[in-house]
C-alpha cells in the first residue's frame, strides 16, 4: 500500500473543509458588510454599525481623558478667575464631546454633514415644540457658561432657597446650602428669575440688622452701643467701619439699623447671629429696653353710666317677673 495515499486524503479532506468554512465565513462576512442603508448621504451595514459604536465609545473615553487633563492643566492657572476656569473647562470638554461624535458619523456612515445640518434643524423645531423647558434649560446654560452673571463658587439666594453654587450642568446648577443640602435648579430659574448674587462683583457685601429700642431711650446711647456690639465680631470688615442708621419714630418703639460689610457673605447668618449675642448683652447692661406693642382701652364716663342703667332696668324686669309668678302659684293653691 503507498504510505502516500492516506497523507494525500487527509490534506484533500483538510482542502475541502477549509474551503467550506472559507465559504461560511465570506458568507458571514457579506451579511455583516450588507448595506441596508446605501445613500449618497449615509452608508450603514452591521460591520459598520459595530465598529461606529467602538469608535464612538473609543472616542468620547479619549475626550474625556483630553478634556479632564486641559482642566488640570486649567486649575493650576490662579491668576485666571475660579469661576472662568471652571466656564473654559466646561466649554472644551462640550466641544471635544461634539468633534468626537461627527468624526465618527462622518468616518464610520459617511454621513454627509450637510444632511446632519438638515437633520438638527428639524430636531430643533420639534424640541422646540415637544421638549420646551428642556430646550429652554439648555439654552440658559449656555447663557449662565458665556455670560457669566452666576459662576461657581458665588454665594446665590433664589427665592426662600440660599447657597454657594458648586455646579453648572449643561440643564441644571447645583447648589448647596449651609446644611450641606443638594438644590437641583433648572437654569431657566437662574436666566428668567430675580437671583440675588452676594459674590458678584465685589467681593464685600453689607449685612444690615436692624433693632428697636423703646421711646424712652437715649439715642446717642443707643448708637455707641449698636457700634460697639459690631466691634470685635469674626468676619466683619473695619473698612468700612459699621454704621448706625436712625431709621424712623414707630408706634411705641425708634427705629435704628446697624450696617456691617463682610467678605464673607455666606457667612451672613452666623455674623447676625454673633452681633445681636452682642447687642443683648450690652442692652442688658446698659438699661436699654426693647419694646414690645402694648394696647389700652379707654371706657368714657357716659358709656359707663348707660351700661349701669341697662344693667339696672334688666335686673328690675326680672324681678317683677319673679314675684308675677310666685303670686299666681300662690293663688292657684288656695281653696275656695
Amino acid at each position: 500500500m503507498n504510505p502516500l495515499v492516506p497523507v494525500t486524503a487527509r490534506f484533500f479532506t483538510a482542502t475541502i473543509l477549509w474551503q467550506d468554512g472559507f465559504g461560511i465565513f465570506r458568507r458571514i462576512w457579506s451579511y455583516l458588510t450588507f448595506r441596508f442603508v446605501d445613500s449618497p448621504n449615509m452608508k450603514m451595514s452591521a460591520a459598520r454599525v459595530v465598529i461606529g459604536i467602538a469608535l464612538l465609545v473609543l472616542a468620547l473615553f479619549l475626550s474625556g481623558k483630553l478634556s479632564s487633563l486641559l482642566e488640570r492643566r486649567i486649575a493650576k492657572r490662579t491668576y485666571i478667575d475660579p469661576g472662568l476656569r471652571y466656564t473654559i473647562a466646561r466649554l472644551i470638554r462640550y466641544l471635544l464631546v461634539t468633534i468626537a461624535i461627527v468624526a465618527v458619523l462622518k468616518g464610520a456612515f459617511e454621513l454627509d454633514l450637510t444632511s446632519l445640518a438638515v437633520v438638527f434643524t428639524a430636531l430643533s423645531v420639534g424640541i422646540g415644540f415637544g421638549l420646551q423647558y428642556i430646550a429652554a434649560d439648555i439654552a440658559s446654560g449656555f447663557i449662565l457658561l458665556f455670560e457669566r452673571p452666576i459662576r461657581v463658587g458665588d454665594r446665590i439666594t433664589i427665592g426662600d432657597d440660599e447657597g454657594d453654587v458648586q455646579n453648572i450642568k449643561l440643564r441644571t446648577t447645583i447648589i448647596y446650602t449651609n446644611d450641606r443640602i443638594a438644590i437641583i435648579v433648572p437654569n431657566s430659574r437662574l436666566v428668567s428669575q430675580r437671583v440675588i448674587n452676594w459674590s458678584y462683583g465685589d467681593p464685600r457685601a453689607r449685612i444690615p440688622i436692624p433693632i428697636s429700642v423703646a421711646t424712652t431711650s437715649d439715642v446717642k446711647l443707643v448708637t455707641e452701643t449698636l457700634l460697639l456690639a459690631a466691634r470685635d465680631v469674626e468676619n466683619v470688615l473695619t473698612d468700612p467701619p459699621p454704621k448706625v442708621q436712625f431709621l424712623k419714630f414707630g408706634d411705641y418703639s425708634l427705629d435704628f439699623r446697624l450696617l456691617v460689610w463682610t467678605r464673607r457673605p455666606s457667612r451672613h447668618p452666623q455674623i447676625k447671629s454673633d452681633i445681636n449675642y452682642h447687642i443683648e448683652r450690652l442692652f442688658r447692661e446698659r438699661g436699654i429696653e426693647i419694646p414690645y406693642p402694648t394696647q389700652e382701652f379707654l371706657l368714657k364716663a357716659p358709656a359707663l353710666s348707660r351700661i349701669r342703667d341697662d344693667l339696672i332696668a334688666e335686673e328690675a324686669t326680672a324681678d317683677d317677673s319673679l314675684s308675677g309668678e310666685r303670686h299666681s302659684e300662690r293663688g292657684s293653691t288656695t281653696e275656695p
